[in-house]
């Protein structure tokens, strides 16, 4: 292992532990500072003890280089942050993440991801999954650097590109659509048309009234482009409350057109609450669990989203994710790049 391989595995452990303060810039800042100089100059300067010298190079970031150019097989630093971020499932939940083969949600440096397309396809295949399926905003989501028409085209060809590389797995074109005020989608239809997988979500006046909430999301779930409704409350524990709409007009709905009801792992979201997630299975909803990582440590979050199945009973065949990519993409009608 580099020294830049050990830093871009101690992000990888604070990424999965949701550590987006100091202590990760600090690593990224010292990543992108050691390249630029080298790994001759890096040798040198960790020998004479002179890399804390350099801006942006700290002491633990000093001492993580140094056991890195040991060539030893493990590093200590980086076992103390596996051990410390490491994310624990229960015996319940640990069938379900057994059971999941791909991830429908999740973004890259298209859109507000931290990296490209195929570092998380490379990362999913690592944690053993057959499939995954890039879904970066939509372009009214200017805050996250949502895809317009020219730049979706062009994500395409890459996603085709590294499909060329990764022998087996999969890597499936999606998209987060934004489900716009009138329930309408933020793409046009022969772009979402072109997509494996649409994921439709509430991202803009969360707080609209109740009823028109409702008819919002029905609209937008009949849309026969989508696929999986997302994180459907909006909520973000202790920071946003959630959005209110019928959720028995919502869930039938999603029943009634084969929407999925996703599952969403970020540790913020945990959406829906158990009552929704109760209620859309009453209604005979498929349900997806995926991560919405946004970095490569970010898509180790399924076994959160495990335990929220595990503890409403969640029947492991109406999980899409653990479906193999042929029969997802039936239910689908996914068109493939």
């Amino acid at each position: 292992m580099t020294p830049l391989d050990a830093l871009d595995r101690a992000v990888y452990f604070l990424d999965r532990a949701h550590e987006g303060g100091f202590k990760t810039k600090a690593f990224l800042r010292a990543r992108d500072v050691l390249r630029a100089i080298g790994p001759d100059e890096i040798a040198e300067r960790a020998a004479a003890g002179t890399l804390v010298d350099l801006e942006g190079v700290g002491s633990a970031t000093a001492r993580l280089v140094g056991e890195a150019l040991t060539g030893a097989d493990e590093l200590p630093y980086l076992q103390k942050l596996d051990a410390e971020t490491r994310i624990e499932l229960s015996p319940e939940a640990a069938g379900y993440r057994a059971a999941l083969r791909g991830d429908l949600h999740l973004h890259t440096r298209w859109s507000d991801g931290s990296v490209d397309v195929e570092v998380m396809a490379r990362t999913a295949q690592a944690l053993g999954h057959e499939y995954l399926v890039i879904t970066d905003h939509s372009p009214r989501l200017t805050i996250a650097h949502g895809l317009n028409r020219e730049r979706l085209v062009q994500q395409l060809d890459e996603i085709a590109s590294v499909n060329e590389r990764m022998g087996d797995f999969r890597v499936l074109a999606g998209m987060e659509v934004d489900i716009l005020e009138d329930g309408a989608l933020d793409l046009d239809d022969d772009l979402l048309a072109r997509l494996d997988i649409v994921v439709a979500s509430v991202h803009s006046k969360l707080a609209m009234e109740r009823q028109k909430m409702t008819e919002r999301m029905v609209l937008a779930v009949a849309n026969p482009h989508v696929d999986i409704l997302g994180h459907c409350t909006g909520r973000m524990i202790a920071k946003r409350e959630p959005s209110q709409f019928d959720a028995d007009y919502v869930f039938a709905a999603c029943a009634r057109f084969h929407t999925a009801v996703e599952i969403n792992c970020r540790p913020e979201r945990l959406d829906p609450p158990r009552e929704l997630l109760d209620l859309a299975l009453e209604y005979g909803c498929f349900v997806t669990i995926d991560t919405d990582a946004h970095s490569p440590g970010q898509l180790e979050w399924q076994p959160l989203g495990c335990e929220k199945a595990a503890e409403s009973g969640v029947p492991i065949e109406r999980i899409l994710n653990t479906w193999s990519v042929d029969d997802l993409l039936e239910w689908a009608g996914g068109s493939g790049v």
